[in-house]
């Protein structure tokens, strides 16, 4: 339209010119001016013409582009979309299995701390046994003195006080206490028994056994007495009678026992052997009560 209106006015502005008759050269030369300034501008139109119809065609490839950089990055943000999707899946099976950890961790803990408290426990209770156990050993290594000082004129005739797993044994031959085959105590053997008894009742914690010992000898015509079994029984029950019944100690503290040829001193097939074998011993034990009483809390 720009194209036709402008050369159309010239023509018209031609044809005025050439029908007027008389024009002064001034009128003529403002015409003149005027189509001029027509025809530069309608050149000046064409040329910003030209210029926008190539910026238009640029802003429209721009355009293109940017469309097609907007469906990339679209495309781009779907698959970012997908990504996160699956990251967040990840981070809830990391966090149920962080839970599922914390969970195991703290049941540990709880179990680490019931056993450290338990084993605090224990070793309180196990320092309160080994003091008891060191008590104990302490009272059986004075019983022992005091019944070596009480029974020393006794020791050369086949006595013996030793001490064995705490226990204070004490060991004496038959010979010391009985005729050869009699369950009946001679007067040396009350002697003893008196002398170990006077400790016996001053020593009230302790608890006393009494056992009795024979060789391996079978018995021969010994009328009630049928066999060592019956001989070893028979011999203890004397001694822990004659305890009792003559020197008072508490019966509630003694056991009689026998143990026949079965625990000898010394295996050998000799006479000086099956002499150690013949005896009476007496095992003597601190009551543990308290000991007893710790182990099953």
């Amino acid at each position: 339209m720009m194209k036709l209106k402008y050369p159309l006015a010239i023509a018209l502005l031609s044809l005025l010119l050439n029908a007027c008759v008389v024009m002064s050269p001034k009128k003529y030369k403002a015409l003149v001016a005027d189509r001029d300034s027509l025809a530069n501008r309608t050149a000046n139109l064409e040329t910003e013409q030209s210029r926008l119809q190539s910026d238009t065609a640029r802003l429209h490839h721009q355009i293109a582009d940017l469309n097609h950089q907007i469906a990339d990055l679209n495309h781009q943000a779907a698959d970012l979309n997908q990504h996160i999707a699956a990251l967040n899946g990840n981070i809830a099976d990391v966090q149920k299995k962080y839970e599922g950890l914390n969970n195991n961790y703290n049941a540990t803990t709880s179990k680490v701390s019931e056993l450290t408290s338990d084993l605090q426990k224990r070793e309180a209770r196990l320092k309160e046994v080994e003091d008891i156990l060191r008590k104990r050993d302490e009272a059986s290594t004075a019983l022992k003195n005091k019944l070596q000082q009480a029974l020393l004129g006794f020791q050369q005739n086949g006595l013996t006080v030793d001490i064995r797993n705490g226990k204070v044994y004490v060991s004496l031959a038959d010979k010391l206490l009985f005729p050869s085959g009699s369950i009946v105590i001679d007067e040396n053997g009350k002697a003893a028994l008196k002398q170990f008894a006077a400790v016996l009742n001053k020593e009230t914690d302790i608890n006393i056994a009494v056992e009795g010992h024979t060789d391996d000898k079978k018995i021969i015509n010994l009328g009630q007495i049928k066999d060592n079994w019956d001989l070893s029984v028979l011999r203890a029950t004397s001694v822990t009678r004659y305890l009792t019944e003559v020197e008072k100690v508490d019966p509630h503290r003694l056991t009689a026992t026998g143990k026949s040829e079965f625990q000898p001193v010394d295996p050998a097939n000799t006479n000086e052997a099956r002499a150690k074998n013949r005896r009476i011993e007496i095992v003597l034990t601190p009551k543990l009560d308290e000991l007893y009483n710790l182990i099953t809390k």
